[in-house]
């Protein structure tokens, strides 16, 4: 970032390639939508470029720009809230390889020798984003950035700007709320061992 401010733009290639995927993945899954998440992240590198020259030494550069991104998503989170309906496309939940699942007009019966296995792994990855959505907020972004952006709770409290203890008692509550509302997989999970 030093490289960028003193007239690099090179380096500014260099913060994306390094910073573009792990804040997409942020994003994601704070906001569930694609087109959504990948407006963030453009907004986000815009906003680092725009205003290059108010990023101080006194944070990491991680700090600032998740910073950026976790405003620009509430913003986005709010403007979501005011939506009536779900779109048509929207995906019904997340894939397995972690980006979104298949919308309502493509989800179709699945004909392989282990069906009742990938059913209630797809039911599983439902729930848990359903319980991650559930989450009081303070404790969904705190969930989010450490294990999405996988941030040490240091950083957590610089981005949030609470005390690291709230930061580490929001993570442990929401680990909590998390096993009470997915309690009815412990037996699948075991049977997976």
């Amino acid at each position: 970032m030093i490289r960028y401010q003193r007239g690099d733009e090179t380096a500014f290639v260099v913060l994306v390639r390094r910073y573009q995927r792990p804040l997409f993945n942020f994003a994601l899954r704070h906001l569930r939508h694609t087109p959504q998440a990948e407006d963030v992240v453009q907004d986000a590198f815009a906003r680092v470029a725009a205003r290059a020259s108010d990023f101080k030494l006194e944070s990491r550069f991680s700090t600032w720009l998740y910073t950026i991104a976790r405003n620009l998503c509430i913003d986005q989170g709010r403007r979501n809230a005011h939506r009536k309906h779900p779109s048509l496309d929207q995906p019904r939940g997340p894939s397995q390889d972690g980006g979104e699942g298949r919308t309502l007009g493509e989800l179709t019966a699945d004909d392989r020798a282990d069906v009742e296995r990938r059913a209630t792994g797809d039911e599983l990855k439902v729930r848990l984003s359903a319980a991650v959505d559930a989450l009081p907020d303070e404790q969904k972004e705190v969930f989010l950035l450490r294990e999405t952006a996988n941030l040490p709770f240091k950083e957590i409290a610089e981005i949030t700007g609470v005390p690291e203890n709230t930061v580490k008692s929001r993570m442990r509550y929401a680990l909590e709320r998390l096993q009470k509302a997915l309690s009815e997989y412990e037996d699948y999970a075991r049977s997976l061992r």
